[in-house]
């Protein structure tokens, strides 16, 4: 009974009966309005019309509460604007103005979460962004792509920013990742390539040795089949064991079968050497050294086959001990290198500047000069290969490769050293 009397009180205070009619007292800024007729009688009508307004009024207090527990207040926004709404045209009795109020309220307080949020959210996906393009420099794949498997989750667990924003940050996230993964396909198709080069490489010089396996010049032989053995150190690369096994036991098969040869060749001679001391040898070489390097006063042809008969001429002298071997090793190297780049700068020369008579300063210039490009090339070549060192990581799988670079970047420094001293030497051909 106490609660049909309030009912009908409050009734009576935002409504009233007129004719037939049950009309909504004005409030705030809207008129008057019908929200229905007279039926049983008029205190039924307006309890039945204060009823419906209690009815509306729980399920505002109801979204009021969820809102104040929700950490998500913004999911709530929409249905808090829909309630509002519906107070101009819903039919009932009650204080209307006071729920317009509190939804008002909480829609203001929803949109001032939403815009701290978004500010928030706004950090977060751009400190993820700096992270994305923090890999544009990397070559530590594995590692990179773990870590974009993080910033991915992290980007979607982060809520929305503002609308004008959001293509933005999106193209800018999407094309750091989108850089990395390129970078990734390009290296995995170089070091494809380059894999693809190491087996050229190794089976080129598997073809080399077997066709010198059943040589009888055994001396250039020897020599020969040395340096394929240290060029097969030199390729390097990174292939599958099992290719890599392949490849090696047929390098090695035609090198044991020469050397099984070698070995009755030598049980059956007396070894030139026998017999001399370590004095003797060094003697013996320091003047190969000394004739090596008196070779660049002949003419280019001459001197590069005395080269090779100096080549072949210390290997049939004995052995060195201590430190003095790898010096004049060294020394015998360098002078035949520079008679072998001399011949091959002439070659450059007769083959590029036209037969004009020129004077012996033009002459000492005009060859400077292409040495001097040639460095340049020298050195344009080295430093990609000290770059691609520089990037490679130091996982166990690279090691092979990083061989490979350390023996191609000491081949170039070996180059321009030798190109250098013979630029200092035609310097020094220049009339006083």
């Amino acid at each position: 009974m106490e609660q049909h009397d309030h009912l009908l009180a409050e009734a009576r205070r935002y409504g009233y009966i007129e004719g037939d009619q049950v009309w909504l007292r004005p409030f705030m800024d809207l008129p008057a309005r019908q929200v229905g007729l007279v039926k049983e009688s008029e205190e039924a009508s307006l309890r039945y019309f204060a009823q419906r307004f209690e009815t509306f009024r729980a399920k505002v207090e109801e979204l009021l509460a969820k809102i104040e527990q929700s950490d998500n207040k913004g999911s709530f926004l929409m249905k808090a604007l829909h309630l509002k709404e519906q107070v101009a045209s819903y039919d009932g009795l009650g204080d209307f103005e006071s729920l317009h109020r509190r939804l008002t309220e909480a829609e203001e307080s929803i949109k001032v979460t939403v815009a701290r949020n978004r500010e928030k959210n706004l950090g977060t996906k751009i400190n993820l962004i700096k992270e994305a393009e923090e890999l544009a420099s990397t070559v530590d794949w594995v590692a990179a792509v773990e870590k974009i498997k993080e910033l991915r989750a992290a980007w979607i667990k982060t809520g929305p920013v503002d609308k004008q924003l959001t293509d933005e940050l999106e193209t800018r996230f999407q094309g750091a990742l989108d850089h990395f993964f390129a970078r990734k396909k390009e290296f995995q198709a170089d070091k494809k390539s380059m894999a693809n080069r190491v087996v050229d490489k190794y089976r080129e010089l598997i073809h080399k040795s077997e066709a010198l396996q059943n040589s009888n010049d055994f001396e250039d032989t020897t020599r020969q089949l040395k340096e394929l053995q240290s060029a097969w150190k030199e390729v390097g690369g990174s292939l599958p064991r099992k290719q890599a096994n392949e490849l090696w036991t047929r390098f090695r098969a035609a090198h044991n079968h020469f050397f099984e040869r070698l070995k009755v060749h030598i049980s059956t001679q007396r070894p030139e050497a026998a017999g001399s001391s370590g004095e003797d040898n060094l003697a013996r070489k320091r003047a190969l050294v000394a004739e090596a390097n008196a070779l660049l006063q002949r003419p280019p042809s001459e001197a590069v086959a005395r080269a090779k008969e100096l080549q072949a001429a210390w290997k049939k002298v004995g052995p060195v001990r201590g430190e003095e071997s790898d010096r004049v090793w060294e020394q015998f190297t360098l002078a035949c290198d520079k008679v072998f780049e001399f011949s091959s700068l002439e070659h450059f020369i007769r083959k590029r500047q036209p037969a004009v008579a020129e004077t012996p300063e033009e002459q000492v210039n005009v060859r400077v000069q292409a040495l001097r490009d040639f460095i340049k090339y020298d050195r344009q070549e080295l430093e990609v290969l000290e770059e691609n060192l520089g990037k490679l990581s130091a996982a166990p799988g690279n090691e092979a490769f990083r061989t490979m670079l350390q023996g191609k970047i000491r081949t170039f420094e070996r180059k321009i050293r030798t190109k250098n001293e013979l630029i200092e030497l035609l310097r020094q051909r220049l009339p006083a």
